[in-house]
C-alpha cells in the first residue's frame, strides 16, 4: 500500500464523490473511492485512468455497519470524506417511516460511524481530517425536502460537537456546504417527485421542479466543490466551515436577516401551497 495518507471518499461513483476521489489523487494522496457495486467501481477505475490518476476502489455501502468497520480496520484513514447521500425530497406528509430511517441511517449516523470508526486511528497517527459533505440546506429550510433538510440540520449539529472534541488530537473537523450542484442528485429528485404523482402535493413538486431548473445556469459543477474539499483536506488550518457558491453564499447572508413569517409566505406562493 501506498505510503501517502490515505482518504476515503464514500458515494465516489458519480457527482461530488468521483469528482473528490479524483482530486484528492492529483493532490498525492492515496485515494480510495467506495461505491456499493462492482459495475460501479469499473466507472471509477475508467475515470481515474482518463484523468490519469490512480485511486483505490472499495465496495460498501455506508449503512453496513460491519462493512463500515472492516473496512476502516484495513485502510486506517487519514482522512475521511463523507459524501454519500440522495435527494430524499418529498413533503413531510409523504415520506414514511422505512424512508425516515434510510434517509437518517445513510446520511447522519453512517457518516459519524465511519468518523468514529477512524478517530482512534488518526489518535495514534496524531493528525486526521474529517470532512463531511453536507449542503446549504444545512443552514435553511424550505418546503418538500423536509427530511433532506433535517438531514443536513443533524449532521452539522453533531460535526460541530465532534470538531471540538477532537481538536486536541490534531483531527480535524470540517463541513462542505454546496448550493446547487450540478449531478445526478436531480435526476434522483425527479424520479421522486414523479413516484408521488398521487400526492396532494403534486402542483407544489411540479413549481419546484420547474423553480430548480431556473437555477441551473448558476449551479457549480461537481469538480469545483471537489477542489474545496481538498483544499480542506490539505490546508494546515481548515476552516470548520466552506460555503460553495454564489446561491449558498447569499443565503448565508440573507438567512439571518430573514422574517420568518414573510419566508413561509414567500414559500408558499412560490410553490403553490
Amino acid at each position: 500500500m501506498s505510503t501517502a495518507r490515505i482518504v476515503i471518499t464514500t458515494g465516489a461513483n458519480s457527482g461530488i464523490g468521483l469528482a473528490t476521489a479524483l482530486e484528492v489523487a492529483r493532490r498525492d494522496m492515496h485515494s480510495v473511492a467506495t461505491v456499493r457495486s462492482a459495475a460501479k467501481a469499473d466507472l471509477v477505475k475508467e475515470a481515474a485512468a482518463e484523468a490519469g490518476v490512480g485511486v483505490e476502489t472499495a465496495i460498501l455501502d455506508v449503512t453496513d455497519r460491519v462493512g463500515c468497520a472492516e473496512l476502516i480496520e484495513r485502510y486506517e484513514p487519514w482522512g475521511i470524506v463523507n459524501n454519500a447521500g440522495f435527494s430524499a425530497s418529498g413533503a413531510v406528509e409523504d415520506v414514511g417511516d422505512d424512508e425516515v430511517a434510510v434517509i437518517l441511517e445513510t446520511m447522519v449516523a453512517a457518516p459519524i460511524r465511519l468518523a468514529r470508526l477512524a478517530i482512534p486511528h488518526m489518535r495514534r497517527a496524531g493528525s486526521g481530517r474529517i470532512v463531511n459533505v453536507s449542503s446549504i440546506y444545512g443552514f435553511t429550510t424550505t418546503p418538500l425536502t423536509g427530511w433532506y433538510q433535517a438531514s443536513k440540520h443533524a449532521i452539522e449539529g453533531v460535526s460541530d460537537a465532534l470538531r471540538a472534541e477532537v481538536a486536541a488530537d490534531g483531527i480535524k473537523v470540517v463541513l462542505i456546504q454546496p448550493g446547487g450542484i450540478r449531478t445526478g442528485i436531480w435526476d434522483e429528485f425527479q424520479g421522486e417527485v414523479s413516484a408521488r404523482a398521487g400526492s396532494r402535493y403534486a402542483g407544489a413538486y411540479g413549481r419546484l421542479t420547474g423553480f430548480t431548473r431556473g437555477f441551473e445556469p448558476i449551479m457549480r459543477s461537481p469538480e469545483q466543490v471537489a477542489k474545496v474539499i481538498a483544499n480542506a483536506l490539505t490546508s494546515s488550518h481548515p476552516r470548520a466551515r466552506y460555503l460553495v457558491g454564489p446561491d449558498a453564499h447569499a443565503i448565508a447572508v440573507l438567512e439571518p436577516l430573514s422574517v420568518t413569517s414573510v419566508r413561509d409566505r414567500l414559500s408558499r406562493l412560490i410553490l403553490g401551497l
